[in-house]
């Protein structure tokens, strides 16, 4: 007898989100909204968001952008790349060594993560490699790149003299941004 109450109730409950107001919160609702199917589609692109962090040294936080972008755009050069450069200011030198060498296989041409790779290798105290690294980035680059050359001395430099110490006592860092423009980072 009691089942027999209940499914007018039912009824009328179904009914009620049936209509056109539905379940839908009120906008003066304590609660929090629903997730929007939308919402994906207004996300900014995760490689964007990357560069901002790693440029407020947000390494971590940088990294799960870079995670983000690979998501969006698939594991390409550009997206490896930025992950080496994250996990390179973290100082996972070897995960760093990795994506760097991962972009490269993927496009030979380009330079930042040349670039990278070559600090990745200073860092490691690899400076014969490393001084070809930059020695091939240099190239690609045409010699435009300033930051590129001075990496490059740094090389030499540290391979006549492992003790040796620029003055600034800093090693730089490039780090590709959007599509053209370079962003000097200085190593931890």
């Amino acid at each position: 007898m009691r089942h027999i109450r209940i499914v007018p109730i039912l009824c009328l409950v179904a009914l009620a989100a049936c209509s056109a107001g539905g379940f839908r919160p009120d906008r003066d609702s304590p609660f929090a909204p629903g997730v929007s199917s939308r919402a994906s589609d207004q996300s900014v692109d995760g490689l964007i968001v990357g560069h901002r962090l790693m440029a407020a040294g947000e390494y971590e936080l940088a990294l799960d952008a870079y995670y983000r972008a690979g998501y969006q755009h698939g594991l390409n050069a550009d997206v490896l790349s930025a992950l080496g450069s994250a996990n390179l200011k973290l100082g996972r030198l070897g995960q760093a060594e990795k994506n760097l060498r991962a972009a490269i296989k993927l496009d030979e041409a380009f330079v930042p993560a040349w670039n990278n790779l070559g600090v990745v290798l200073m860092e490691q105290r690899n400076y014969g490699e490393a001084e070809l690294v930059f020695k091939h980035a240099y190239a690609l680059d045409s010699g435009e790149s300033a930051d590129i050359r001075d990496n490059l001395r740094l090389a030499l430099e540290k391979k006549r003299d492992p003790d040796y110490t620029p003055p600034d006592n800093k090693g730089p860092a490039l780090v590709r941004r959007g599509s053209g423009d370079y962003l000097l980072l200085t190593t931890p």
